[in-house]
């Protein structure tokens, strides 16, 4: 499979953060999807920084899929700092002027706006490290061994 035939395949969305999470691995991050950091909340992207910050990043397609976003503010929580990612066309005065902001596409991204930090509590932290590492390490499980979910072996 090419790697066009394979974008081909992916969501808006999921577009935007293939080329969030190759940007902040230059920064130093390392990056999972679709992160729960607790029930009822999916982040998009979350940030693990070299100095143990937390970033969670919610990439939105289009206008109606900002405007139709009611759980967003939910995930400020949660991380030491939150950005929105969208594309080049995304009407931008639309997202909230005390969020970060990032431009992406599939291949990169570009940090447009810093949001002030946010530190999360010690205890908080430590929670979302631990989160983050048994997400992806049970991703990491999955790859190597399709038959296995996050409860167990599927026979």
């Amino acid at each position: 499979m090419t790697e066009t035939s394979s974008l081909s395949a992916l969501l808006p969305g999921q577009i935007l953060a293939r080329g969030v999470c190759r940007h902040l691995l230059h920064h130093g991050f390392a990056t999972v999807e679709e992160l729960v950091p607790s029930p009822g909340l999916r982040v998009d992207v979350m940030g693990l920084g070299p100095k143990g910050e937390i970033w969670i990043v919610e990439c939105k397609s289009g206008r109606a899929d900002f405007t139709s976003d009611r759980k967003w503010r939910n995930y400020l929580e949660w991380a030491d700092r939150f950005f929105w990612a969208v594309d080049a066309n995304f009407p931008v005065e639309l997202l909230p002027e005390e969020t970060g902001l990032i431009l992406a596409d599939a291949y990169d991204a570009e940090i447009v706006r810093m949001p002030a930090p946010s530190p999360l509590a010690g205890a908080r932290r430590k929670v979302m490290v631990q989160k983050f590492a048994r997400h992806a390490a049970l991703r990491l499980q999955g790859y190597r061994d399709p038959g296995v979910t996050a409860s167990g072996v599927s026979p």
